[in-house]
């Protein structure tokens, strides 16, 4: 039986989508929304339509931005000689929240997993190597502690150590099967300065 009208059944279907989000909090976002000032709803819709249409890959660390190079790489003052690799571009925020990395990143865009199918030519691991043909001393793997992102600093760490490039590995303060989005900044923190060579 339908409760509401069609639009607003529109609406809570949509929002439905979103990930995290089931039936009731699609709903109460909804009527949060239908109850918003007019402008504000037209502000927000404004501003998905101009992050889906504008946002894309940096050319360097393949992070998201709105520009051809992100911030973090344009700087001249990081140290583009210390790439640090992570599985998504939420886990460079969480590193960038700690304040204390003074390095740049390569986003990978997943894991290797066989059994859905993604090898290393699956995610961003050549376009990687390409960037160990600049100047680099070292390459921090901060991939997450699920087996996935174990295998994956595995393979990572094998692709580069015949350069010679120095390869470490966060220390295990990060919890065996986190997300290192939730993880607080002082765990990370504790993580990059406990890394170790791999």
């Amino acid at each position: 039986m339908e409760y509401y009208s069609k639009t607003i059944n529109h609406l809570i279907e949509e929002l439905s989508r979103l990930p995290g989000l089931g039936a009731k909090t699609a709903s109460r976002l909804a009527f949060h929304i239908i109850n918003m000032p007019k402008e504000h709803v037209h502000s927000l819709a404004d501003a998905m339509t101009e992050a889906r249409d504008n946002v894309r890959y940096c050319s360097e660390c393949l992070t998201i931005t709105d520009e051809d190079i992100c911030p973090i790489c344009k700087s001249n003052k990081r140290d583009h000689r210390k790439i640090m690799v992570v599985e998504e571009s939420k886990d460079l925020a969480a590193y960038e929240k700690t304040g204390q990395y003074d390095g740049v990143y390569h986003v990978l865009h997943g894991v290797v997993n066989p059994q859905l199918g993604i090898t290393p030519a699956d995610i961003r691991v050549k376009e990687l190597i390409k960037r160990l043909e600049k100047d680099v001393d070292e390459v921090i793997i901060a991939t997450g502690s699920t087996t996935e992102g174990e295998a994956t600093a595995m393979i990572i760490s094998k692709y580069i150590k015949p350069s010679g490039i120095k390869v470490t590995r966060i220390a295990s303060g990060v919890p065996v099967g986190g997300d290192l989005e939730y993880v607080d900044e002082v765990t990370l923190l504790r993580a990059l300065e406990g890394r170790v060579e791999m």
